[in-house]
């Protein structure tokens, strides 16, 4: 079974934050130009929280604030949960389910080493069962 660690080595370390005080609007943009669904809050190089598109859709949008005006301290998730490098893949995609998440930080010794999220664990799951089917049919037909 993978572990996150593995799933990182693959996939990267670059993780996008932002400021509790930048303002909504450069959340958003930072993640359409980027290419992402959620961003780190970082206050004094210490996570803070996080912001997701979920939260800009049900915090801004559809109680009509401005997404301009609207500071991302107001409306972050504050009680970030978290990864450990150890978890397995399995675990992890146990947690987002289970907590109705999409993206997880990674943390080792409070230290934010990484994002994942539910595709990177599906896209891990379906690799590893890929795998497994190969071998199978190999021993199958050998």
């Amino acid at each position: 079974m993978q572990t996150v660690r593995q799933l990182l080595q693959e996939k990267g370390h670059i993780v996008w934050s932002i400021g509790p005080d930048e303002s909504v609007y450069d959340a958003i943009k930072l993640m359409a130009e980027k290419g992402i669904g959620a961003l780190i809050v970082v206050d004094r190089a210490k996570t803070v929280g996080m912001l997701s598109e979920r939260d800009y859709a049900r915090k801004v949008i559809l109680v009509g604030r401005s997404s301009k005006e609207t500071k991302i301290r107001e409306i972050m998730t504050t009680q970030v949960i978290s990864a450990d490098p150890h978890q397995s893949v399995q675990e992890c995609m146990t947690i987002m389910t289970e907590k109705r998440i999409r993206h997880l930080p990674v943390m080792e010794d409070d230290q934010l080493i990484g994002m994942i999220s539910i595709g990177d664990l599906v896209k891990a799951i379906i690799a590893e069962q890929q795998f497994v089917i190969s071998q199978l049919e190999h021993y199958i037909s050998g």
